[in-house]
């Protein structure tokens, strides 16, 4: 493995008050060739394709998969996260953070043989993996191996924050590189709006669209429209601009002045009509998962993820 001196660095984890920001540090060479296609072929046959990874691997007919990720429990043990998940009645969970020495579950120092034993944990819960956010990388080798992690614990998806400007084109040159390798692994890329580059949908498009890869998509996150704007730009227009691209989406709500800690449906982000820009732009079912939820102890944290599953039963009007 790379040294984490050589590597792209996105430690959100330690940033209470939203998402994270990114570490400067040395760019690992890389080979590899951006995957170009035609427009209307890229928007005609994407979606239908990437979405079917999800859903094949999750064994799912077309239907909203509702889950929530591990960050609201990180200052705990992984294992609380699951049980909390399980007991608020999802069936999907995200694996970000928890208390480990990389803040993350799955990591790129996590053996195969490790990443199949928490996907162990997981299906003893009667959870799916249906995502694993992406640790930093610096190499298509160090990239591969996240790769094949999140095929060992059973996530069909490997979820990417972008980087800052200076490291854009290498980072960017890495994933194009993977793409094919991550498509026979069927492990889905996906590109939330995030710190530095792709902060909305117009950039996360224009990244997405440079590499044009059937297998890099969007997974659409509108707390952080809002958190990246300083809540200026909505994400019910900003979901106007990703049409034909977006997988899956990060229940997260925003409450200005610049907080995402909170539980859906308690701040600013109006739910209903995002997700029904989104489904007029092709996204009629697939991953909700919530990323934040209220801060407290283990007892109010599982009290707000029921909430948060209630809220997503009657968003979609399915049981999860």
């Amino acid at each position: 493995m790379e040294s984490r001196k050589n590597t792209f660095m996105l430690d959100w984890m330690a940033q209470k008050d939203g998402e994270h920001r990114t570490r400067e540090s040395a760019v690992a060479r890389c080979t590899g060739s951006h995957f170009r296609v035609s427009r209307r072929k890229f928007m005609g046959s994407a979606l239908a394709a990437a979405g079917g990874v999800i859903l094949s691997r999750a064994g799912q007919a077309a239907r909203w998969q509702m889950g929530c990720f591990t960050r609201p429990w990180a200052e705990y043990d992984y294992h609380v996260a699951f049980d909390g998940i399980a007991a608020a009645g999802f069936k999907y969970v995200g694996l970000m953070g928890t208390k480990s020495q990389s803040g993350l579950i799955v990591s790129l120092h996590t053996t195969a043989e490790e990443a199949a034993a928490v996907g162990a944990e997981v299906k003893q819960r009667g959870l799916e993996v249906i995502s694993m956010w992406a640790d930093e990388f610096g190499t298509a080798d160090d990239f591969k191996h996240l790769v094949d992690n999140a095929a060992a614990c059973g996530s069909p998806g490997l979820l990417l924050g972008g980087t800052d400007e200076k490291h854009a084109e290498a980072y960017y040159k890495v994933i194009a590189a993977c793409c094919d390798y991550a498509a026979a692994k069927r492990v889905l890329l996906t590109l939330k709006p995030h710190y530095g580059t792709d902060p909305d949908g117009v950039r996360c498009r224009a990244t997405i669209e440079r590499i044009g890869h059937q297998n890099f998509r969007l997974w659409y996150d509108p707390g952080n429209i809002f958190y990246y704007s300083q809540g200026k730009l909505d994400p019910v227009d900003d979901a106007a601009t990703v049409d034909g691209i977006v997988t899956g989406m990060c229940v997260k709500d925003f409450r200005p002045p610049q907080e995402v800690m909170i539980t859906p449906g308690t701040g600013k982000v109006n739910f209903a009509k995002v997700l029904a820009r989104l489904r007029q732009g092709g996204f009629t079912h697939g991953p909700l998962v919530v990323e934040c939820l209220d801060h407290g102890d283990t007892a109010h944290i599982n009290a707000e993820a029921v909430k948060a599953r209630q809220f997503l039963e009657a968003l979609t009007g399915q049981k999860a």
